[in-house]
């Protein structure tokens, strides 16, 4: 291999090759860009002289083939200049490096992707499987006619699709599930019989909060596929589907369903049933060929013995076969289909194992484990229970499984496999026994292939049994002849679209614009602009290309576009009308989004500063009684459109256009905070900052880093907050957001112990702003610089500035921190009057994290007043609502809180293990202070279990590390260690251990 090479070359496309000075060449002749390809194809590789003939001169060679291959190689040479093509026995080879053969290129980037992702690190594969993918131009040489390399051509595209199928995987385990829904339901519609495909849609759908869009997808395309193949969807598809229905209660149903023509395996089936009911039932393992139905045989079992295991069945479907799971990923799937969800799910496979464990004790569960690669990937997933058999499919044997029982499935006998020919293709196969055996032994007996041929044969009355065998008898297109093509959706959904007046035909075209699936009907008029309106909307519902989707919480009525009618106008927009029309459609669209949410988002408190201060914004497309019904409840608006207006952030700023999708998400946080909508948050503000970022534009990537740091704050990663507020101030200047990034990085640093400097901030931020969030954190920054007294004339001014603004957001912050400050100087009455009347404000709004503070506050104000209940009780509900939303540090302080109550019911053990996990979070996050209270309680619970050793040493380095002007930290350790002396009923663990980070 050379070293360093100077010119490029590129197969997956149009023939191209650049020189050493960036400019193109272009070879002459059409044999000499032939050979060409040819080498480039098997680069490095030698490619022998007979298939260098027979691609240059596919019918008879002339008698100087030989002297005209050597010419064309030597010209090839001289053109190439500095690429070597050496002569390699019967043969020539070309040398190239991998990163100047674009085909090379993939390869490499799709291998080192694949292999990131079986390490865990799904950003990474993502990177390298788009830039595997960004190598496709077009189809492979699609500038030349080389029927020599037709085959290898096909199945390079395949293999493509294979990577653009990883890619999702990748992307999807990183979280980008909005972001993919467009670019796969695009691919769905090219590839509709793809099971993979559209088991990754409908994971996009369901984890951008579309289940019912993810559950109208598996309807659509399970319909095709019984269409077109007369074949149920396969288990892997079946069980996407059901972790999407599946829930929290018991008996959990994941089977994938049972397939009807079933034949043969009775003694197999028999003894299946045997040893999973059996007593202490080792793990069974079914293994066999490729195609020779192992999971239809599991899944037949296991719906035969529903009866015998009343707490249901699991199914995990482990990839074994193409790109094996990592056992935490099954091990977090089947935790979350037992309720498990979100902190609940613990971050290492030992301790995920050991939840599962506990959800499934004394229960009577199958467990089925679908195509397994190998032991180490099944050993974790065994969770040794005595009411939960384990049945396992796999191609290998898992002899690392060394207590397991093996049973080998192989091929049908001759009798069995015309029978399944049967149960599929119909009546007619008795008429053709001969046909049918030859059809059975091309198929190798094997049920997978069995049950292509029967489609087949049932979909097409005219073919003859007989022509099916002779075109299986033929090795070079058996396989071919074993699949079904997918290209007839194009074609059927292009015969409705034909018949369509040219006004009904333009609204679908621009509907497919907005790339949404439902749509409200004030939207719809915006795309048409000048387009005949209501009775094109009328022509498409008529013709099932349009549905109509009822009204929205609002009343506005609806319509829902499929996914593959979408895909199709889109595509028919930019063939008929060009990219223009496409981006002036999209353009009006989202000024009429922004002007809704401005108009609605007015009344809602605002939470980050403004973006586009100074900016005008259109008037809001709106009839004056959408309008009405519209402004009667802006929330219930933000609700309905919520997963639509993330998704439309992330694709807006993506296409150049971050700042319309800056200002979007400024008024779109007015709801999404108070519901401690972080993830949505943070999915938005990064996209702007990145696509900003890419476009130079600095004020509004600051912006959006400054949403992002908040995020971090309000999630316990204090640390990153405080480096991403720093950089933010850094680059700020004059800006109006510079006091509202002044007055976080404050609360943050008093949540670390560095109150000095917070409170220094807070002066700056003063200076530039009267909010009341400065006054809130200049109070918490007071009180851990022990000056309760000055937080109480901080708070009691910022109250009444509240109260002027009668705003109950404002009010209720006001509240909530003055009930803090007066239970620090002691005055526990006054300070459970603010705080109850915190709560009942907040009750009756959606902020559900200022309402979990609040709760919080007034679950330690009870603890100090002796009121172990109603503590006990706040603390509870904060931790349910800080559970739902992911607030860690809530969640955290909360279980801490439940935990001392366990130490005065007598459950001093349980208390320990508890605080042991909350210490090691708190010291985690780098929260001195928190670090301190959990130690004091924790030192109490050692003492209650007899440790008084541990339990010295504990209390000493509480004491050691204290800050003796914490006042903060001093009080809420005092009133959380009443909770340890009063003895009652307390709450019980929250299945156990498990949501604690």
């Amino acid at each position: 291999m050379p070293g360093a090479m100077t010119t490029r070359f590129g197969v997956l496309g149009p023939l191209q090759i650049t020189g050493h000075d960036g400019r193109w060449l272009r070879l002459r002749g059409e044999r000499q860009r032939s050979l060409l390809a040819m080498l480039l194809f098997h680069a490095n590789q030698r490619v022998p002289t007979e298939r260098l003939v027979d691609a240059l001169w596919p019918g008879i060679p002339p008698k100087s083939y030989a002297s005209n291959l050597h010419t064309y190689v030597s010209r090839l040479r001289e053109r190439l200049g500095d690429t070597e093509i050496d002569h390699a026995g019967p043969g020539y080879r070309l040398l190239v490096a991998d990163g100047d053969l674009d085909l090379l290129t993939f390869r490499d980037a799709s291998e080192t992707g694949r292999q990131a992702l079986r390490d865990g690190d799904p950003d990474a594969a993502a990177r390298h499987l788009r830039r595997a993918l960004a190598q496709w131009r077009d189809r492979p040489l699609a500038d030349l006619a080389l029927p020599a390399l037709d085959a290898e051509i096909a199945r390079l595209e395949t293999e493509r699709l294979t990577v653009f199928e990883d890619c999702v995987d990748a992307e999807l385990a990183a979280g980008r599930h909005t972001a993919l829904v467009g670019e796969l339901q695009a691919a769905v519609a090219e590839h509709p019989l793809r099971e993979r495909l559209v088991g990754q849609l409908m994971r996009a759908l369901q984890g951008a909060g579309r289940q019912a869009d993810a559950l109208g997808v598996y309807r659509d395309a399970r319909s095709t596929l019984v269409d077109e193949t007369g074949l149920e969807p396969g288990a892997e598809l079946r069980g996407v589907h059901a972790e999407i229905l599946r829930g929290d209660e018991w008996p959990i149903r994941q089977l994938p369903a049972d397939i009807r023509a079933f034949t043969g395996r009775d003694d197999v089936v028999d003894e299946l049933t045997t040893l999973l009911t059996g007593p202490d039932c080792p793990p069974v393992v079914l293994t066999g060929a490729p195609g020779a139905g192992k999971s239809t045989l599991a899944v037949r079992v296991a719906h035969r013995l529903a009866e015998r295991f009343p707490d249901g069945q699991l199914y995990a479907h482990l990839a074994g076969a193409t790109a094996a799971r990592r056992p935490d990923d099954v091990l977090a799937d089947l935790l979350r289909s037992l309720g498990v969800t979100g902190p609940g799910i613990p971050d290492s496979t030992q301790a995920k194992a050991a939840v599962l464990r506990s959800r499934l004790a004394g229960r009577r569960v199958l467990l089925i484990l679908d195509d397994a690669a190998d032991p180490d990937q099944v050993g974790p997933l065994l969770p040794g229970t005595p009411g939960t058999p384990v049945l396992v499919t796999s191609r290998r044997r898992l002899t690392g499984l060394v207590d397991a029982h093996r049973v080998t499935v192989g091929s049908l006998t001759d009798d069995e496999a015309v029978a399944l020919l049967a149960a599929v293709a119909g009546p007619r196969v008795a008429a053709d026994p001969d046909g049918a055996r030859r059809i059975a032994a091309a198929c190798g007996n094997l049920p997978l292939a069995l049950r292509i041929a029967g489609s087949r044969l049932a979909l097409r009355p005219q073919l003859r049994l007989t022509t099916l065998a002779d075109r299986l008898a033929d090795q070079r297109q058996r396989l071919d002849e074993l699949s079904a093509s997918d290209q007839q959706v194009r074609s059927s959904l292009a015969l409705s679209y034909d018949a369509l007046s040219e006004p009904a035909r333009a609204t679908l075209k621009l509907v497919g614009a907005a790339n949404v699936t439902n749509l409200p009907a004030w939207a719809v008029t915006v795309l048409q602009d000048r387009v005949a309106g209501e009775g094109a909307v009328d022509e498409l519902l008529e013709a099932s290309l349009v549905e109509p989707a009822g009204v929205d919480r609002c009343g506005e009525p609806r319509y829902a576009t499929h996914d593959l009618v979408l895909a199709f106008a889109h595509e028919r927009l930019h063939a008929e009308d060009g990219l223009e029309t496409c981006e002036d459609a999209t353009s009006r669209l989202l000024d009429g989004i922004l002007a809704v949410a401005d108009l609605l988002g007015r009344d809602l408190p605002p939470v980050f500063p403004p973006v586009d201060e100074g900016e005008s914004v259109p008037a809001a497309p709106l009839s004056g009684e959408t309008r009405a019904r519209y402004g009667a409840d802006p929330e219930a608006w933000f609700a309905s459109e919520r997963a639509a207006l993330v998704d439309a952030i992330g694709r807006t700023a993506r296409y150049g256009r971050h700042r319309m999708a800056a200002r979007i998400l400024e008024r779109l946080s007015r709801y999404l905070w108070p519901q401690g909508a972080y993830a949505d948050l943070r999915l938005c503000a990064t996209a702007v900052r990145d696509a900003a970022r890419v476009a130079g534009d600095e004020r509004v990537e600051v912006w959006a880093e400054a949403v992002h740091a908040r995020v971090l704050h309000v999630r316990g990663h204090y640390a990153d907050a405080v480096t991403t507020y720093r950089w933010c101030e850094a680059r700020l200047g004059t800006d109006p957001a510079l006091a509202w990034v002044l007055t976080n990085l404050a609360d943050c640093l008093t949540g670390l112990g560095v109150p000095e400097e917070a409170l220094a901030l807070t002066d700056r931020a003063a200076g530039l702003s009267t909010s009341d969030s400065v006054a809130a954190a200049r109070s918490a920054a007071l009180n851990r610089l022990g000056r309760p007294a000055e937080s109480v004339r901080v708070d009691t001014g910022a109250l009444a500035v509240a109260r002027e603004s009668a705003r109950p957001h404002a009010v209720a912050r006001a509240l909530q921190s003055l009930s803090w400050s007066l239970a620090l100087t002691g005055d526990l009455d006054a300070a459970t009057s603010a705080a109850e009347e915190a709560v009942a404000l907040l009750r009756a709004t959606t902020a559900r994290s200022a309402l979990a503070r609040s709760l919080r506050t007034l679950g330690a104000i009870h603890a100090g007043r002796g009121e172990r209940a109603s503590a006990l009780a706040a603390f509870a509900e904060c931790r349910a609502i800080a559970e739902q939303i992911n607030e860690v540090p809530r969640v955290l302080s909360c279980r801490r809180a439940i935990a001392a109550g366990w130490v005065g019911d007598g459950r001093a053990a349980e208390a320990v293990t508890e605080l042991r996990l909350c210490l090691a979070a708190y010291r985690d996050m780098g929260s001195t202070s928190s670090v301190t209270i959990t130690l004091r309680l924790l030192a109490v619970a050692l003492a209650a279990v007899g440790d008084h050793a541990v339990a010295a040493a504990t209390q000493e380095e509480a004491d050691r590390i204290a800050d003796p002007r914490d006042a903060n930290a001093q009080a809420l350790a005092s009133l959380l260690l009443n909770l340890t002396r009063m003895p009652g009923p307390s709450l019980p663990a929250p299945e156990q251990l498990s949501r604690l980070p």
